[in-house]
């Protein structure tokens, strides 16, 4: 079979124009970025925004693994299913980031026969959102360290200061540094760090934005840190939210491209899920919702994290609420999480799956939680064997769940027609009765111990003298009553990423909070999960090369 990006770049893309009128968008309410890419204007929404909504459709996930689960694939697969059987749909995604890219994954807009493309621009630079959030954070940043230097009439303490530069990559050396040296005219030295973009305030606040008012509001909500007295001090105080909502007046507005079977699809934002809230941007999701009958989304990583962030940052800040849930699942996967290593799960081991199942069980349990019907979408690949599959069928049917077949990575949307038509009868005969986890007046700890408890199904939650002194302050600012953000590894129901299946009497541990007063969530960040990641000893970067006349290669 062909790489990713071979198959990509053999797809004939249809003008961008040609695919958004098959949902009734005029070549006026584009903004081209080149023949396949464009975006969405605001025009388009005031023309569309009394519509129907069309049906919400969430794919999420067990845990990751190394073997690969293909949540995106899934998404994009299902969408173009969808299309194929006549359907109105319409794909709704994060942007890839360029850290991740070069660094664990090489790409990140589906594969095979499912995949969004012009592939390369997505998994690049794209429209420039991105970079657009990186410089309004580094602006932000930049003001910040010049109104101390300029004499600090705001008396902000450098001790204090919790907002950090941002970077779109991978970058270890930049997590804990000191800025200022030099001379007086460099300003004062104090620490500071980066974060990845995508785990910047500012994404998060691009996603949850409502429009261009709403953006520069949350902007000058943002706490930037401290005074010698203790107060916290806003970007409003700083007067930097009009110009870093000038920075980001093109990023607000979605982004349209294509499958390779030129299905229409909504890419904007990119937060993850194990540092941020992992949705693409209530924007864009809203529109969807308005232009197709069926909209199909995602959420990052396993079911614990993007899944519950969807439900209870997403949603809540929304007003909507999904219709169904697709949980993708490998047996490779679940094999995995048996105890099999990576090298060994071509073999059949029934008794592996069999360790391995509670993981896909807790999914599902917790999705049901929040009362949305479940379908556990089977992704196939070339090794698994009859008795594996009739297994999860089995274990899925005991639980009174569906299961189908996803064969979208091979065939495209003719490999998830099963996938599709169940899903359509699940939506025909089994409603949603959608509900939040949690009260938001709760206090803090009483929401994360909720999340914990409820979703990772640990026996308790331990905090670190800084976390406890964090609460006790939000509580006291009263900025407590706000969904609380879990940054967790995605690598299991715990905080301990080797701890794999699923886990019973652990704890959590919050060794650190902090307030996203602009995004309006309060971030708990938990066992030794980091803001800004690292490259692995074999960044896919080594593998990505553009030959003289402009032919890529190693985007997988």
């Amino acid at each position: 079979m062909f790489t990713d990006i071979e198959i990509a770049q053999k797809c004939k893309m249809k003008p961008i124009t040609e695919v958004a009128s098959t949902l009734g968008i005029d070549p006026d309410e584009l903004e081209l970025y080149g023949k396949y890419k464009a975006k969405l204007t605001d025009s388009l929404w005031q023309r569309v925004r009394n519509n129907r909504d069309g049906k919400l459709i969430l794919v999420t996930a067990v845990n990751p693994t190394p073997a690969g689960e293909g949540k995106t694939t899934t998404t994009v697969g299902l969408g173009q299913a969808l299309t194929a059987m006549g359907k109105k749909a319409v794909i709704c995604l994060r942007e890839p980031s360029l850290g991740p890219v070069m660094g664990m994954k090489g790409g990140a807009a589906g594969g095979g026969y499912a995949q969004l493309v012009p592939m390369e621009d997505i998994n690049l630079h794209f429209t420039g959102d991105i970079h657009a959030v990186t410089a309004a954070n580094n602006l932000l940043s930049a003001v910040i360290d010049n109104h101390i230097h300029q004499g600090n009439a705001l008396r902000i303490d450098p001790r204090q200061i919790v907002w950090k530069r941002a970077m779109d990559m991978n970058d270890r050396a930049l997590r804990n540094i000191v800025v200022g040296l030099g001379g007086k005219a460099d300003g004062t030295p104090r620490e500071d760090g980066f974060l990845i973009t995508a785990a910047s305030e500012i994404m998060a606040i691009l996603c949850l934005a409502e429009n261009i008012t709403d953006l520069k509001n949350r902007l000058g909500k943002i706490i930037v840190g401290y005074d010698y007295s203790g107060a916290p001090v806003t970007v409003s105080q700083l007067k930097a939210e009009g110009a870093m909502a000038l920075l980001l007046k093109d990023a607000i507005k979605p982004n349209i491209v294509q499958t390779l079977e030129h299905s229409p699809a909504l890419m904007h934002g990119g937060p993850f899920a194990n540092i941020a809230h992992g949705c693409n941007s209530i924007k864009a999701t809203r529109l969807a919702l308005k232009l197709a009958d069926y909209v199909i989304t995602e959420a990052g990583f396993g079911a614990d994290l993007g899944a519950e962030k969807f439900f209870d940052i997403k949603c809540r800040f929304a007003g909507f609420g999904p219709d169904a849930a697709v949980l993708v699942t490998t047996v490779r996967a679940l094999k995995y999480n048996g105890g099999v290593q990576r090298e060994k799960l071509a073999a059949e081991n029934l008794e592996a799956l069999k360790r391995g199942f509670p993981n896909l069980e807790k999914h599902v349990e917790n999705l049901r939680k929040f009362g949305v019907p479940v379908l556990v979408a089977i992704n196939l690949f070339d090794t698994d064997t009859p008795a594996e599959l009739e297994y999860i069928r089995k274990r899925c049917e005991d639980l009174n769940v569906e299961t189908a077949i996803s064969q979208v990575y091979t065939k495209g949307g003719e490999g998830g027609r099963e996938l599709a038509e169940k899903l359509l009868s699940l939506l025909d005969t089994v409603p949603s009765r959608f509900r939040l986890l949690y009260d938001v007046k709760a206090p803090v700890k009483e929401k994360i111990e909720t999340i914990a408890k409820e979703i990772y199904g640990a026996r308790g939650v331990t905090y670190s003298s800084a976390a406890d002194k964090t609460i006790k302050k939000l509580t006291e600012l009263k900025l407590d009553d706000l969904p609380v953000c879990m940054a967790k590894t995605q690598y299991s129901l715990s905080d301990n990423p080797k701890v794999l299946g699923r886990p019973e009497n652990f704890e959590i541990n919050v060794r650190e909070v902090r307030v996203s007063a602009g995004a309006g969530f309060i971030v708990a960040l938990t066992g030794e999960i980091m803001t800004m990641p690292g490259l692995p000893k074999v960044p896919a970067a080594e593998q990505i090369d553009i030959s003289e006349n402009g032919s890529i290669t190693g985007l997988f």
